[in-house]
């Protein structure tokens, strides 16, 4: 019998993944971030976070040592992860022992009580990531702390809701092009107009304030081969804010700070680039020195699918997957969904 624990016990290290079969979990070793927890929320119908963000909390956690875990959307039965269910994230809990979150959602609908995970997460003015649709991540009558509704949580707390897509849908790519006046700073280490692209389109960006400080700003381009030249004429005149850093205020009147880019879906991430400026901000959000050229290498191959929803009330269902099934050493491959354009630009999968 306590072979048997032991073998068990090793297994579920190997995988990364704790006692809960909802969260991912993946222990820091030693480095920078040694002794910081990062939570990693996803949960959005269109862009696939439930697939970047386990392999930026692998690169976070093996590279850089910080303890990453990871929350999914469940179907209601909490059987296997399925992105379109929008009360579905579990694990908001863990936000209580977390040192900084980085979200991905999409119109989530936490309950009260998952919903004051946040709302205490963000009284205690700790820092926050937001990336693509965390702009508009959640929706519903209910409000963090009485003071913030949910659709209002972008805005007030990234400094940007929905505002609509700028560049055409699955038709002009998104180039990070480096304000100048902020080249400088730490996290941009690393990041030039060479290595930021993402395939997911600019979005438009309408309620930043003097007090924000833009880092990047996105050039839409032709079409979606990274190489493609910027689109010339007044969609770029001037080019949308795409990253940018925002002092929010939380419900309690306590003073905290935000970084989001509208770049973010699963496929924009194969840009190295996009990873080191998410990977660089968790590193000074934390108050931790940035690093000249932070390791943001995959820690296993990543296969990301493309973006788009997934109409099938079958597909996840079928795919039956589980927050093991991210663990280290998995190397998961979902089919790119119905309308997918070509895009050559990924990762090939070995034969």
């Amino acid at each position: 019998m306590k072979l048997l624990l032991t073998v068990t016990l090793l297994i579920s290290l190997a995988l990364g993944a704790n006692a809960s079969e909802h969260v991912l979990e993946f222990t820091g070793g030693d480095g920078p971030g040694k002794g910081k927890t990062i939570v990693l929320i996803s949960g959005d119908e269109e862009y696939r976070s439930e697939e970047s963000m386990p392999m930026l909390a692998k690169i976070l956690s093996q590279h850089h040592g910080f303890n990453c875990k990871v929350l999914f959307a469940w179907s209601p039965d909490g059987k296997h992860i399925d992105p379109n269910n929008q009360q579905g994230v579990r694990g908001w809990n863990e936000l209580k022992n977390a040192d900084l979150t980085i979200i991905g959602t999409r119109f989530r609908q936490p309950n009260k009580i998952d919903g004051q995970h946040l709302t205490d997460f963000m009284n205690a003015g700790k820092p926050i990531i937001g990336i693509r649709t965390a702009t508009h991540g959640f929706k519903g009558d209910n409000k963090f702390g009485n003071k913030i509704g949910y659709s209002d949580w972008g805005k007030t707390i990234l400094g940007e809701g929905w505002a609509g897509h700028h560049g055409r849908h699955k038709g002009e790519g998104a180039r990070g092009v480096v304000v100048e006046a902020n080249r400088k700073h730490p996290i941009l280490n690393g990041v030039t107009n060479n290595n930021v692209f993402a395939p997911s389109d600019v979005y438009g960006v309408r309620s930043l304030q003097k007090h924000d400080t833009i880092l990047l700003r996105g050039a839409v381009t032709k079409n979606l081969d990274p190489n493609s030249p910027n689109l010339a004429g007044k969609k770029n005149e001037p080019m949308q804010p795409s990253a940018w850093i925002h002092p929010y205020i939380a419900p309690n009147g306590t003073k905290g700070i935000s970084f989001c880019t509208t770049m973010g879906a699963s496929v924009d991430l194969v840009s190295e680039g996009l990873r080191r400026i998410i990977v660089n901000a968790t590193f000074h959000l934390n108050g931790l020195e940035v690093p000249p050229k932070a390791n943001v290498d995959y820690v296993d191959p990543f296969y990301p699918s493309f973006y788009g929803f997934i109409r099938d009330k079958d597909y996840w269902p079928y795919h039956n997957l589980k927050a093991t099934d991210f663990g280290l050493g998995k190397v998961p491959h979902l089919p790119d969904p119905k309308g997918t354009p070509k895009w050559d630009f990924r990762p090939m999968l070995s034969k």
